[in-house]
This record gives structure tokens, sequence and C-alpha cells, in this order.
């Protein structure tokens, strides 16, 4: 939302105050209070009225810092927070006051303020170095005048459930923070937009807009930039961040209403900064090992029955690709009667052994719901004579025909309303079903009363993060920690804790697959550590190249489904070869899965998404800064997917020399590359110094990671050494290796197992058989 007009003016129609001079300031063991006001007061007469800021710095933990700005606190309370870990007693390093400024400094991050009538700064810094702050014309109180808003509500549209109010607010406040030369900012949840943000209006809200659009389903109050910080907006309501757009050396971030609450959060480097901020918002899951491999769709609009499914699973196994999870979409349940966890019985009339059938071909079973209850569905009367759905202002069940005719919508602040549909997911685990794809959540009305009395406007977004909550919790109760997945589409702040999530509505070509990356992208930047999308896009046909790039594109990913809107996703749609390509990938990455599961632990423990841009590994590289056709998966793998009908991947290397683990080619870093690749081709590249671990995979996903392991050292340099680790499928680590080089002579020392394994040098013949203990290859 743009209040300013160039320089010097603000838009017709709003009063802007400005924070300039810090007045009083007071401190406790762990926060400045700061009563700040929008003019220099040089005598008393000038204390009588007028605009002021009770602005709060509280240390919250190492290199995380609040700030609580507010200029009337007589609001209701009955907003929805968003769930963060805020550690008690914590008393940050210093708090030091001078004549001229207080400075409070948490581990390494500092907030210093300027005090007296000489105007308004603040500035974060890191060891002594500014990162960013506000001055001159930032933190802002500004109110819409009277004759603005009567004009501006003339257009407003009673039938409008689903959008911003335009009555809802016309007061805001907002916070501007400096941008430096060069710097770049990078997150705000999935945008499918341009990955570095610089340059545009980001509206954090909710929508349905499938992946060609500004809009997105998860929207996410949090950005990072190049200079190593981030910034958490903590509000469910939506926050408009002008990215070097409104001011273009400034990031501005509005709120409606009285009061803004931000998180200041630093750290070593943006790994770092995410580690700090998922201690704060929460740790994502970690997926079943059998979760990483395979899914494979019945599609959303097809037709089928368990003879369909049958054929489906059948057919990939003679032609012998692995299979890990199946999916059933929405049609599993009668038209027209979503949700009722109900089985359509004309399509499936013995679900139970159906599903025993198929789970004893190893495969895990997923199903489709969402948190909508048709008129139709023998729920919605129970649901409407016990108050579990939310209601219109009058009192009755908000009810619309958007997706489901007449549906309601599940009142999750309702503890009743929630158990009542976790016992539907209950009961579909008892019959065998061991994942859930929970879809929608985006559109949940602004103008609805809600059981525990919450805000309607603040629900919109925070709706999706109690329908999560109450599904996964289901899972994890009933098959244990650690073995809980669901396919979710829409989240907010905290929503990385439920994985897994997926991209949404993308369509079958190359752009869609670029934008499809560019969105999970920005959303692992905000937190989530794993991303699946739709391989060969959702909507329409893909044509054979495109479905066969995006298998490699998909199965290079944390999770691989196959999934589409009118079409089936199976290879022999499309041409022979696509099963071919579908193969190879598919092995690749059961063979992979030593290294992906160990890198998935990773991810659950710190935070750090396993599948991330290149900006976060290589911040200090400048060209990795707008690099949004490649992805980093884990530590030690870079994926450059054919984004191209003529089969040629872009990509740019740092320093070093990177090794093809597909092709056996060897690139040197420091410069970008251009290869045309065949289908069975697409360069995942291991970074020098690394160690990639393949394990002896037949067709299950879940196996012994060890026994017969091969840990393949890649391009280490004399001097250098590299790690890895090898877990179980239960996440128990059963190896830790490091080899070191010295001239020619690799030196390896691995912990102890009965179990045997080998140790490789990438792009040689040498290898050497070990049960743990220590060895040495000659080169």
């Amino acid at each position: 939302m743009k209040f300013s007009d160039g320089l010097w003016l603000n838009q017709r129609g709003y009063d802007v105050s400005y924070a300039v001079q810090a007045y009083d300031v007071t401190t406790t063991k762990n926060t400045i209070k700061i009563y700040a006001t929008s003019s220099a007061i040089w005598n008393r007469a000038m204390t009588l009225g007028g605009v002021t800021f009770e602005i709060t710095y509280t240390a919250v933990a190492p290199d995380v810092i609040r700030v609580h700005i507010c200029h009337h606190k007589g609001s209701l309370k009955n907003k929805p927070q968003f769930d963060l870990n805020l550690p008690e007693g914590y008393v940050p390093d210093e708090i030091h006051e001078e004549e001229g400024f207080v400075s409070m400094t948490a581990g390494h991050t500092t907030v210093k303020v300027k005090k007296g009538t000489d105007g308004w700064d603040v500035s974060f810094s890191r060891d002594g170095k500014r990162l960013t702050g506000g001055g001159w014309r930032s933190t802002s109180y500004i109110q819409e005048n009277k004759f603005h808003r009567d004009a501006r509500l003339v257009v407003q549209t009673d039938d409008d459930f689903f959008n911003y109010p335009q009555d809802a607010h016309n007061t805001f406040i907002r916070e501007q923070l400096t941008l430096d030369v060069g710097e770049c900012v990078y997150g705000f949840g999935e945008k499918f937009t341009t990955f570095v943000k610089n340059g545009q209006n980001v509206e954090n809200w909710n929508s349905d807009g499938g992946t060609c659009s500004e809009q997105s389903y998860k929207c996410i109050p949090f950005y990072i930039t190049s200079n190593k910080y981030g910034v958490l907006v903590n509000t469910a309501d939506k926050v408009s961040f002008e990215v070097a757009s409104d001011t273009i050396n400034k990031v501005s971030f509005t709120v409606p209403g009285e009061e803004l609450d931000y998180f200041f959060i630093g750290g070593e480097n943006l790994e770092e900064v995410l580690v700090n901020y998922t201690d704060l918002t929460g740790k994502p899951a970690l997926p079943p090992a059998k979760t990483f491999g395979l899914w494979l769709s019945t599609s959303f609009t097809t037709t089928y029955d368990e003879e369909t499914v049958t054929s489906f699973i059948d057919g990939m196994a003679e032609r012998d690709i692995p299979l890990q999870m199946f999916h059933f979409d929405c049609f599993w349940m009668k038209e027209y009667q979503w949700t009722d966890f109900e089985w359509d019985l004309d399509q499936f009339p013995d679900p139970p052994a159906m599903l025993k059938r198929l789970a004893s071909r190893g495969l895990g079973l997923c199903c489709w719901i969402n948190p909508y209850i048709s008129q139709k569905s023998k729920l919605f009367d129970i649901g409407m004579e016990k108050g579990y759905f939310i209601k219109n202002p009058d009192g009755s069940v908000f009810q619309t025909d958007l997706w489901q005719p007449g549906m309601a919508i599940v009142d999750f602040t309702n503890p009743e309303a929630a158990k009542w549909f976790a016992a539907g997911v209950r009961k579909l685990c008892e019959m065998g079903v061991t994942a859930i794809k929970t879809d929608f959540g985006e559109r949940i009305p602004t103008k609805a009363v809600y059981y525990n009395g919450a805000d309607p406007i603040h629900m919109h977004n925070y709706y999706t993060y109690l329908y999560n909550k109450t599904v996964f919790e289901v899972l994890e109760e009933y098959y244990g920690k650690g073995q809980a997945c669901l396919f979710a589409r829409s989240a907010t702040v905290g929503g990385q804790k439920f994985p897994v999530h997926w991209g949404g509505d993308c369509s079958a070509e190359y752009t869609s697959m670029a934008e499809t990356l560019r969105g999970g992208l920005s959303l692992c930047s905000s937190g989530f550590g794993f991303f699946s999308h739709d391989i060969g896009g959702f909507e329409a046909k893909a044509s054979p190249d495109v479905y066969k790039r995006w298998c490699a594109f998909g199965l290079m990913s944390t999770h691989s489904r196959l999934h589409g809107s009118t079409s089936y996703r199976v290879p022999w749609n499309f041409d022979e070869e696509s099963c071919d390509v579908l193969r190879f990938f598919t092995k690749l990455k059961g063979k992979l899965m030593p290294y992906l599961f160990a890198q998935a632990v990773k991810t659950h423990t710190t935070g750090i998404p396993m599948m991330r841009p290149m900006v976060m590994d290589y911040t200090d590289d400048i060209a990795c800064r707008y690099l949004d056709q490649q992805y980093m998966l884990g530590d030690n793998l870079l994926c450059a997917p054919v984004f191209r009908e003529d089969g040629v991947a872009n990509f740019y290397l740092p320093e070093g020399k990177w090794y093809d683990i597909i092709t056996g080619k060897t690139y040197e870093g420091g410069k970008y590359h251009s290869v045309t690749c065949t289908f069975m081709e697409m360069p995942v590249l291991a970074k020098p110094n690394s160690i990639v671990t393949f394990g002896a995979f037949e067709n299950q996903f879940e196996y012994d990671y060890l026994d017969g392991a091969d840990a393949m050292i890649c391009s280490l340099e004399d001097g250098k050494t590299a790690e890895a680790a090898i877990y179980d499928t239960k996440a128990n680590l059963v190896l830790t290796l490091k080899a070191s080089r010295k001239g020619n002579v690799i030196s390896i020392e691995s912990s102890n197992t009965d179990k045997t394994f080998t140790v490789s040098v990438a792009g040689t013949d040498k290898k050497i058989t070990m049960q743990g203990g220590k060895g040495e290859i000659v080169l």
C-alpha cells in the first residue's frame, strides 16, 4: 500500500505523522522503552496533543530483537496470535545508555536509538557493522481523512467475501528499513513473481490464485536479505510490503490499525538467520522416509475406480518404475458431498479391503480433503446443529456455492468442531490411509463470526494454521512422530511444522515450471523445509518433452508427485520414453536416499531448508544473489532443471570443481555454463570438497541406508576435509565419516559399524571397502 507521492508528498487523502524525537527513554533488564513524539519538543506547550508512539525494543533471544510500535493501545484483544516460542528470562548481553543514544545487544545483534531533538534514528547492526535501520520519515502513523474514505467506500461491494474489507480500517502503522546498494530481498512465503523482490509490492493475503499471478497460497510476513538478516512482521492481518518501490532505498511494511509488532532476526549467515527464525516459529517435522519416493495421483476430475487404480499401479510395476505413495484425489468421495470422509461405494465397494491390498504392495496411501462441508454432505446438518461452522454476523451459517454447492466452513476455533473433523481423519487412518492432502484453506470469509470471538480479518490468513495443525496432529498421534505427512497447499507463519507443502495449480508448460521453482525457493527462504509440485503441470496436458523435463525436476525436489487436473499423469500417457525418464530419475533419487534423508534430518533439527536458493549457501558470491533457475538440494548437490524446449540448461557455479553425478563430467566454477541435455540428463552437481552417499536401492525408499552404501568423495582439494552422516529410516545416526586429503592421499575415518560400505572418489576407479575405522585412498 503506497502512501508516498514521490519524495516530498503523500498520497491524497492521507495524513502522515512521523516519529521525530525519542522524548523519553526507560530501560529494564531486557527492554528499551521509547516515548517518541511526532515533532521536536522545545517547551511544555508543545506537549499538548499530537501523535505519539510508544516503542518497545525487547531482547527475545541471541540475535533476535522484538520491536513493538503502538499509537493507541486500547484495541480489542481478539486477534489470533502466531504460535511463537518466546523463551522466558532471556537477558541481553548489554543495555548501554549515554547522553545521545541508548543501545541493546543480544548475541551479536545490536539495536541503537538516538535520543534528543536531533532527529529520529534507529539502527540494527551485527558486531558493529550496520545492517539496516530507520531515520527521517521512517516510523509513521497514517490516517485516512473522512472525505477520501467516504469517496473510496462508494465502490465497495457486499458480495466480496474473501478479500480485505475496504471499511475495515482507516488508520495504519508503517515502518521503513533502509536497504544498502545492491542489497537483495527474498521470501514473503510462496511468491511466483521474480525471486528477488526488489521493486515489488507484496501483499500478505492468502489467495487461491494459481502459480501464474502475484497471488499465493502461502503468504508469510517474513523476509530475508543479502545483508544477512530477516524481519518477521508479527500479525495475521494483511501486511503490505513495499520492497524498494514506495521508497526505492527502503523496505516499507504497513499494517492496518494502531499497533505494529515485528522481530529483527540476525545471524552469521542466512542459514543461521533461518535457524533463529525457526527457533521462534517452529522447526519442520521430519516426513517419513517413504514419502520421499514417487507419488502417483488419480488426478482431479478424471474417472477412476479400484480397477483403474490397480491398472496404474500394475503399469508402473510392469515398467519397473518404483512407486511409494498412491494418492486418491477429490472423487474418492461422492460428487457434491465433499467433505464427508465417506468413500464413493459405487466406485469403491469395499474400501478397507482395497486399501489393505494396496498396502500389501508396499504403498503408502493418501486421501484428499478440504475444510469445507457441502450442504449435501451428511455432516452438514450435524455441523449446523452443533455450531461447528463459521457464521455470518447475523448468526446464520456462512455458506457459498463457490467450489461446493452450499458449502460451510469448519470453525477450528471451536475445540469440539476440531475434534469432530479430526475424528473423520482418524477414521481414514484406521482404514489404512497413511497421509492426507489438505487442500484449500485460502478462501476464508472476512465478515464472519468465530466460536472464540476471533477477529475474522486476522483469521483469513491464520485459518490454515488451525486446519493443518488439526489434521497433522491426528496423523502424528496415530502413526507416531516422524511418521506424519501432509500434502498441504495453504500456510501461514508456523505452517512449516506440518510438512509437506506443494506449489498449487500450475500449467503444463516450461514457464510454469520456472514459476513453480520461484515459488518454492521463496517459500523455502521463509522457513519451510520441504517442497513439492505437480509433475507435468496441473492444468491441461503437457507435451511429452515438458513432461519428461518436469519428471527430472520433480524427482530432484524433496517430494515428488505426479498429479494433474483432467488427465492421468502416468508416463505411458505421454510416450514410452517418458517411462524410461521417470524410471531413471526415480531410481536415482532412491539411490540418493542415504544423502537425502540425512539432509532431511538436518532440516528437521535446524530449520535450514532442504531445498534452497543459491544465495543461502553463497551469499557473498554476488552472482548467486539473482539465481532462480537452479537450487541446492541439501548441502552438497546443485540442481539446474531444463526449462527450454531445446534441452539447454543454463546455470552458474561458484568457485571450485563441480562433479555431475549423472554424466560424470566436471565443471569449473566461478562462471556460467550452458549445457544441452538429453532427457536422461539434468545437471545435478556435487559441490567441491563434499561427500554424496548412495545406497543399495532396489525398489523401496525405506531400506538399509548403510549396508552396501557408497560414500562418494567429490573434488576434494589438498588440505581440505569433507564429512558425511548416514541415518536409518527412523532418524537414528548410524555412521559418521570424514575424509581428509594431503597430497595424493585421502585419509578416511568413520564410526564403527557391523555393516559393509565403500568409499570412492568421484571420476576415478579408486574405491575401498570398510566396516568403520580408518582407511586411505591413494590417488
